[in-house]
């Protein structure tokens, strides 16, 4: 079974029934009959990326860049969308983020790539010894920050989770 990351672009009002009401987030997330244009996958990116930007790994991430795909604040802390309850970033604070990692340039990211020390933290998936992971991972952080870039441009939070 595959975590994967998900970026979901979301306008306040519809921040605001999410947290009144996960279950519309599940429903949303869950709609097999309709495709969603804000709804973006990282794939299996998610701890690699989080590596890139913070040395570190989910389970001992105290870095500020973390917040960009685990914010520490939660929709419904008892909703599992998979592996666990969403998290969100205000549009405030995805204003706050896109500043920060529209800096980062893939030269800069690609600098922090450490096979060795991604296999010793265990960095999910696990595979960093392969060939081409370092692209797999500065292509979906090119994702990451193009989400980000058009949110805080239309004045919307981001909500991420694992499924």
């Amino acid at each position: 079974m595959s975590m994967i990351g998900n970026l979901l672009r979301v306008t306040s009002s519809e921040l605001e029934e999410y947290l009144q009401d996960s279950s519309l987030l599940e429903n949303r997330v869950y709609d097999d009959e309709a495709e969603d244009p804000n709804l973006v996958d990282i794939d299996k990116s998610w701890e690699g990326i989080l590596f890139l930007l913070t040395g570190q790994n989910l389970e001992n991430s105290s870095h500020p860049l973390a917040k960009v795909l685990f914010s520490g604040q939660f929709i419904d802390e008892d909703q599992d969308l998979g592996y666990g309850p969403a998290q969100y970033l205000t549009p405030e604070q995805v204003k706050e983020v896109n500043a920060e990692i529209s800096k980062i340039t893939i030269s800069e990211l690609s600098k922090n790539y450490n096979p060795n020390r991604m296999s010793e933290l265990e960095i999910y998936p696990n595979i960093w010894d392969e060939e081409d992971n370092l692209e797999y991972l500065t292509d979906y952080f090119k994702t990451v920050q193009e989400v980000y870039s058009e949110a805080a441009g239309r004045n919307e939070a981001v909500i991420t989770f694992l499924n």
